[in-house]
């Protein structure tokens, strides 16, 4: 807890919430300045990094995308870029100039993956040049348009994990696409497979992977299963508080979950 709590601080210690370091990722899918930076004066306390997805700050107004990085940074939030701008430049031999350009926009952390092309250069070499560059690695597991995993997935997949921690990755993400549906541990009933995820916590820790979580359903599902402690990214900015509120057992839902719901140290008297 701070050393000065807030009100609001002291209230939540008092209903037995425990104080959380910032598990989820939240995204921006092209919002403009004033509303990112909005949404981290409200909530940079919950947020592990954001995320700056899909390939929209490339083709916005450069000075725009300057102006969120810059107020991420501001509060204290290291910024990400998505997969699928990394594997566009490796498929079209540019990938020294995309990190130049990842650098130069102040961005700390780039995003890897294979989830719709096949790379053409190992980990090492990929995380050495964006350490260069002062950039980090998190590595994305998972095709885009190959359906939900199956148990021979998940293996190679696991050993794929190992060989980007190996190269350096600070952290593996769980692809789930926008949807939650018909992909990744999703069936294309957006049913999740809780023995599959369990298997990637069992295998590399919850500091070091963390789950796409796109909509309320697979949100929930998530912290449902594992509880408060599982990192979650590509939540959209709006919905970082309800994340937030379900992660801590102020959700009426939550609420009735054990390993949610906050307990008190003392009994209530009057």
């Amino acid at each position: 807890m701070d050393a000065n709590p807030t009100n609001s601080a002291r209230y939540l210690s008092l209903l037995g919430v425990p104080d959380l370091e910032p598990l989820t990722s939240p995204f921006d899918p092209g919002y403009d300045p004033a509303t990112v930076e909005s949404h981290l004066g409200q909530s940079a306390h919950l947020m592990s990094t954001l995320k700056v997805s899909m390939a929209s700050w490339i083709v916005a107004r450069e000075s725009a995308t300057r102006q969120k990085v810059a107020a991420a940074q501001a509060h204290g939030v290291p910024t990400v870029t998505g997969g699928g701008p990394f594997e566009i430049a490796v498929a079209q031999d540019a990938l020294d100039e995309y990190l130049d350009l990842c650098s130069d926009l102040g961005f700390d952390r780039i995003e890897c993956g294979e989830g719709f092309t096949d790379l053409t250069r190992n980990p090492d070499e990929i995380v050495d040049a964006a350490r260069e560059r002062g950039l980090e690695v998190q590595f994305e597991l998972g095709k885009k348009h190959e359906g939900s995993f199956d148990s021979n997935a998940v293996d190679e997949l696991v050993a794929q994990g190992n060989v980007w921690l190996s190269a350096g990755a600070c952290e593996l993400i769980i692809e789930a696409r926008e949807s939650a549906a018909g992909v990744g541990l999703f069936d294309s009933e957006g049913e999740f497979n809780r023995d599959f995820a369990t298997r990637f916590v069992a295998e590399f820790g919850f500091d070091l992977v963390a789950f796409e979580a796109p909509n309320k359903a697979s949100q929930f599902a998530l912290m449902e299963h594992f509880g408060r402690n599982v990192r979650l990214c590509n939540v959209r900015l709006e919905e970082l508080l309800r994340v937030e509120i379900f992660r801590r057992g102020l959700h009426s839902d939550a609420f009735q979950r054990d390993n949610l719901r906050p307990r008190r140290s003392a009994p209530v008297t009057r």
